[in-house]
């Protein structure tokens, strides 16, 4: 399905799509959102714009290998619950901190930080899989 409606259309739509899944990535806490279902909005970017553009095309705009995305995306998970063991408190227990930028009161919190490594998580696997698929199936 490589029309040039699609070829055309693919890169604004993954574009639009990694857009909103940042959006529910960072509504998460708040409201139905969060890190999982952001990762699968920004993974099924990247296989649409697969399908429409090529595997090769993909790996090019993402510059690192998927897996090494969910590596690192490990990595940051299990980082946000150092700030809880410092403070003597159980492990995953929610840190926030208020941070006034330009006279705006910023909330930071632990479970957004954990919310960013479970999408790159998400994001490198299931893009990582997606990927594979694409490739196997054109050749």
């Amino acid at each position: 399905m490589r029309t040039i409606i699609f070829r055309t259309i693919a890169p604004y739509l993954a574009a639009l799509m990694v857009l909103f899944s940042i959006f529910v990535l960072l509504r998460g806490h708040n409201e139905p959102g969060g890190g999982f279902i952001g990762g699968l909005i920004a993974a099924s970017a990247l296989a649409i714009y697969g399908i429409a553009c090529g595997v090769t095309s993909v790996r090019r705009a993402i510059v690192v290998h998927p897996m090494s995305l969910s590596a690192f995306g490990l990595l940051i998970a299990t980082l946000a619950g150092l700030p809880s063991l410092m403070m003597r408190q159980a492990f995953m227990t929610s840190q926030w901190l208020e941070v006034h930028v330009l006279g705006v009161q910023v909330d930071l919190s632990t479970p957004l930080v954990f919310d960013i490594g479970v999408y790159l998580v998400v994001v490198g696997a299931i893009g990582s899989i997606a990927l594979a698929l694409e490739e196997r199936e054109s050749d």
